[in-house]
């Protein structure tokens, strides 16, 4: 007695095989190529402990935390002259990775009254803030970006031959601005209020450069491009 078999359907059984490029597997048939991992470039860091924040949980710092008609404010227990700006400063600057309350607050504030009334006592500290500042803008943390960049443009302006001072540090500083430079937020025909407050990255990146090219010296442009090619000279017509 003979009974016909019919073949079994192969095709619909096999299902398609994902692989990575250049590879074997991807040169065989039903295979399928999966793109490349995404790069992570603007994905934030998580940020490491502070030493801003264990000295502030000591009470090491001659502060504290006011409120008036304006809003908070920092109360100084001493006179902003008389302190140690190489023990203080760094400590401040530092405290610019912080995103919690009243870390976040006191770091940012303190930084901008020491930097207010540093005058020639900040010039010989800036060895020091290279790497906190650079720590921060690592983070790729949207606030602390844009609390770093203020903190940057209001350092160069602080005191005499600061901005020059900086030029040596761009390389460490500047690859940062080069990734965020064009990030901006595309709002079409909406408000985009980031920028009236202040927080659009790109505008502060911008804005921060042309501040270094104006305070830098003459030197200041031909590093910034080394770092950033695509900016363009705010004071050459």
């Amino acid at each position: 007695m003979y009974t016909s078999v019919r073949p079994l359907d192969i095709s619909k059984d096999r299902r398609e095989l994902k692989t990575e490029g250049f590879t074997v597997m991807s040169t065989m048939k039903k295979s399928v190529v999966v793109g490349p991992p995404a790069a992570g470039a603007f994905r934030e860091r998580p940020a490491k402990p502070t030493a801003f924040r264990k000295f502030y949980e000591r009470g090491e710092f001659p502060m504290a935390l006011e409120h008036d008609a304006k809003g908070n404010r920092i109360s100084w227990k001493v006179e902003i002259e008389k302190l140690d700006y190489h023990h203080f400063l760094p400590l401040f600057v530092d405290g610019l990775c912080e995103t919690i309350h009243p870390y976040e607050f006191f770091a940012r504030q303190g930084v901008h009254d020491l930097l207010e009334h540093g005058g020639t006592k900040i010039l010989p500290v800036i060895p020091q803030l290279i790497i906190p500042i650079k720590n921060a803008l690592n983070t790729r943390n949207h606030q602390v970006m844009c609390t770093t960049l203020k903190v940057l443009m209001h350092l160069v302006v602080s005191g005499d031959m600061v901005g020059e001072a900086l030029v040596p540090y761009y390389r460490q500083i500047l690859p940062i601005f080069n990734i965020f430079k064009n990030k901006n937020i595309n709002s079409g025909d909406g408000i985009d209020y980031s920028q009236q407050k202040r927080q659009n990255v790109g505008d502060l990146i911008q804005e921060t450069l042309e501040v270094f090219e104006r305070c830098g010296g003459q030197d200041a442009l031909i590093n910034i491009r080394y770092m950033v090619p695509t900016y363009e000279s705010c004071m050459i017509n």
